[in-house]
């Protein structure tokens, strides 16, 4: 193991002691419903079993970005669904399906996660790919379309129904949770095993990485994102400075 990797080893063990003393967000405990209903999607729907099963031969697991990253967004996006879609007045069954998009969107939305503009690509991957999952037309649009609007900082396409909107605004939101405690817990440093970031690069980029969390604080788009969304990152943005004073103190000199 060479110094750098000792160091890293070191920083993400002090990042994971810091999320330790954080309370899991209230998004889980307000919403139980939801997120029972989304997981037994989840888990039981012949749909999401066959796209799993696709992935799981198909996503790559070596950058912060594959199933784990993947399986949280599907069930996040769900649970956001069925509180979205029972604030709007949808039927049990239009929200119970609108769930089942999203959660296909979800496993589906990093699939070409390594190439420039990964969700433009990605669309255009699951518009050729999903035909074979019994969807119809509208609904492979859907996915798509939420697909190709989930990535931050980056031009959008208007949807044409508020159940298409439903769809890419809560795989955007629960896609952007994870840019609080899951940053720090495992995503950033799977991002630089893989990538093999040389430390004075990786303290160099550190501040710009904080400045683009704050500017994903402010851009939740379903009304339940916007209301527990700030707290995920918040959570991000607390430890993120802590972590980077350690650094400065304890590896400062040396870079």
């Amino acid at each position: 193991m060479t110094a750098v990797d000792t160091a890293y080893r070191q920083i993400r063990t002090r990042a994971r002691l810091l999320l330790s003393r954080f309370p899991i967000p209230d998004f889980y405990g307000d919403h139980p419903r939801a997120h029972d209903i989304s997981q037994r999607i989840f888990k039981n729907d012949p749909l999401i079993a066959k796209v799993r099963a696709f992935i799981t031969d198909t996503l790559e697991n070596d950058f912060g970005h594959g199933m784990e990253h993947a399986v949280k967004v599907a069930l996040d996006a769900g649970a956001l669904t069925i509180i979205e879609s029972d604030a709007a007045g949808f039927t049990e069954k239009t929200g119970d399906r609108r769930t089942i998009l999203v959660q296909c969107a979800s496993l589906l939305h990093d699939i070409l996660r390594k190439k420039k503009h990964h969700a433009i690509h990605g669309a255009e991957y699951a518009r050729k790919i999903l035909p074979r999952f019994e969807l119809d037309p509208d609904e492979i649009e859907d996915v798509c379309l939420a697909i190709r609007n989930h990535e931050a900082f980056q031009s959008t396409v208007e949807t044409e129904s508020p159940e298409g909107a439903l769809v890419s605004d809560c795989l955007y939101d629960a896609d952007k949770f994870r840019w609080g405690p899951d940053n720090f817990y495992h995503t950033l440093w799977d991002m630089v095993a893989f990538y093999h970031i040389p430390l004075t690069s990786f303290v160099e980029r550190y501040p710009s990485g904080m400045k683009r969390m704050r500017q994903i604080r402010r851009s939740f788009r379903t009304g339940t994102g916007k209301k527990y969304g700030p707290q995920f990152i918040d959570i991000g943005l607390a430890v993120g400075e802590e972590l980077y004073e350690f650094i400065q103190t304890q590896f400062g000199p040396f870079l």
